[in-house]
């Protein structure tokens, strides 16, 4: 079976209801005094009850619609195996969270053999949702349904540029972030998923960043290139597994900044 033989509006259907399940842990917890707990020995990594019960909530509406299809999980691990995968971050941007940022996002991604083709990423404090199927990427928010069309962009210099830190690039990779920097007319920062999606929806050009996981990625894969943008590892392989990423709204700009990211 391949991708086109696949019914995507179940896909698209679990993809809304997975989001609506994983709404209902965040929501009540949002902008609230929450434990938190850190996952690192050194540094910090934060997890609240709105990540781990979110995970638990999608991976329920996944195992009811699709029990046979692996799921990928920041919190929870990996459950399953083949070719068909959901991948899911509950809580992206979860530093957003705790401080009351509605730039954090649930991520879900679903792949297959590897390369995700459809995924969600909600905002529900602020009631968007960003959503790719095969041939379309769409923007919702209310009443309000309309297509995600990335800018077009296809020069560096007038290009408006989303990283969640530069403190992301410390170290032999400095020089990368400076060289994006110095090309480009406008840096954002701290959006984590967010600038992805805006991305999508033509309000900025290009998001960079490094040692990103699978879950952190997956979903917005397709919500960009769906767009008419183009995603890839800065190796210009396929970004749907992690690792150092660059997205841009034209396949143009995306050469153009893996040329000046690998120069650097």
């Amino acid at each position: 079976m391949s991708a086109s033989d696949i019914d995507f509006s179940r896909i698209e259907t679990t993809l809304r209801a997975a989001g609506e399940a994983a709404a209902r842990m965040t929501m009540p917890l949002f902008r609230t005094p929450l434990s938190i707990d850190n996952k690192l020995e050194t540094g910090f990594d934060p997890v609240t009850e709105a990540d781990k019960g979110a995970e638990t909530a999608i991976r329920a509406v996944i195992a009811e619609a699709f029990p046979d299809h692996a799921v990928i999980g920041e919190e929870w691990g990996t459950t399953g195996s083949g070719r068909y995968s959901w991948i899911i971050d509950p809580v992206d941007g979860t530093r957003a969270f705790i401080s009351g940022a509605p730039v954090w996002g649930t991520l879900i991604g679903f792949a297959v053999d590897g390369v995700a083709v459809a995924g969600l990423m909600s905002q529900p404090f602020i009631g968007e949702e960003f959503l790719a199927v095969p041939g379309r990427s769409t923007y919702r928010r209310g009443g309000v349904t309309q297509t995600n069309r990335t800018s077009g962009q296809t020069d560096l210099a007038p290009a408006r540029v989303f990283t969640t830190t530069p403190n992301l690039f410390k170290g032999p990779i400095w020089n990368k972030w400076l060289a994006i920097e110095g090309a480009t007319r406008l840096q954002r920062f701290g959006m984590d998923c967010y600038g992805y999606a805006l991305l999508a929806a033509g309000h900025a050009d290009l998001v960079i960043e490094p040692y990103l996981n699978t879950y952190d990625i997956a979903a917005l894969v397709p919500i960009i290139r769906e767009a008419g943008g183009a995603i890839s590892c800065w190796d210009g392989s396929e970004p749907t597994g992690g690792g150092n990423v660059v997205a841009a709204a034209t396949p143009e700009l995306l050469d153009k900044a893996l040329n000046l990211v690998n120069a650097a």
